[in-house]
């Protein structure tokens, strides 16, 4: 009895894991679909990190938490800023120079991982997000490979019908053992009621 109860209670657990990843591997598609980039969960982003300039701190493959900037001009030195340089592309690094050029801030950064600095400074209205310090390594590879053809089909297709698989077993099993126990409880009263004869 103790082992059903334990097997019961595993397989529920299990359930709801599996819908658990198959719901989050959803939004996570679904809004990164939507937002044409990294999805945003209450006003963070997450970026995948591709290069290794900010190692060791922040690992390559690993996924980052960013807080979107309204007002760009107000950071200082050491802080970490994601940025879009002069070749569109999102960067993460570290401010080693604030330039106060008349009404204009600029940025000199470099990645930590770099012997040198980025070779043009940041313009303010370039900053896009700063780096809140909260890493998650090696993840961005999964998120990097969710958002290809092949990643949507083995993150969520697949996952999908294999729940709607394991949801039509564990009905079908559900029916079984009631289907039992009614024939078991039929058998019990017929034995216990035996035909009377006149």
């Amino acid at each position: 009895m103790k082992w059903k109860t334990i097997r019961k209670g595993f397989s529920s657990l299990l359930t709801v894991l599996l819908f658990g990843i198959f719901f989050l591997m959803l939004y996570f598609v679904i809004s990164t679909k939507l937002s044409g980039g990294e999805p945003n969960f209450f006003g963070y982003q997450l970026k995948t990190v591709l290069s290794g300039s900010m190692e060791p701190g922040i690992k390559t493959g690993s996924i980052i938490v960013v807080k979107p900037v309204e007002q760009a001009d107000q950071f200082k030195e050491n802080d970490i800023i994601t940025f879009i340089n002069e070749n569109n592309l999102l960067i993460t690094h570290r401010i080693i120079e604030v330039i106060n050029n008349g009404d204009q801030v600029l940025y000199r950064t470099k990645g930590d991982n770099n012997d040198e600095e980025d070779l043009n400074p940041i313009l303010s209205e370039n900053v896009v997000a700063e780096y809140t310090g909260i890493t998650i390594p090696y993840v961005g590879y999964i998120a990097e490979f969710a958002q290809s053809k092949n990643g949507i089909l083995y993150l969520v297709i697949l996952p999908g019908v294999l729940l709607i698989i394991y949801s039509i077993f564990i009905f079908w099993k559900t029916l079984s053992v009631i289907e039992k126990k009614q024939r078991d409880s039929q058998l019990n009263m017929n034995h216990s009621n035996p035909p009377s004869r006149e």
